[in-house]
């Protein structure tokens, strides 16, 4: 399935954590708090201004971000688990 987020939409890809302390102790899943960093699967194409035309985001495919603890709706799709958030929920991109 292909999707395209809205406006200053993006979909992101949460990417893993570790399962381990640097001091070596194991996490259980339970215990692990959401990873905040992410990878960009697709972006809107803007935000619409008054005047009609459209600003386009900072943000594109396949850039690793830093997201918001709280920000974004979570969903599904092919069996996947992935976040629409918007553009001002990403605090950083990773370079």
């Amino acid at each position: 399935m292909s999707i395209r987020p809205l406006h200053d939409r993006v979909l992101v890809k949460r990417l893993d954590s570790d399962n381990k302390t640097p001091g070596g102790i194991i996490i259980p899943d339970s215990a692990k708090e959401k990873p905040q960093e992410g990878e960009v699967i697709a972006v809107g194409l803007g935000t619409k201004q008054k005047d009609g035309t459209t600003t386009p985001l900072d943000v594109k495919k396949g850039d690793k971000v830093l997201l918001d603890k709280w920000g974004g709706k979570e969903i599904k799709v092919d069996g996947e688990e992935l976040l629409i958030v918007q553009e001002s929920d990403i605090l950083a991109i990773v370079e």
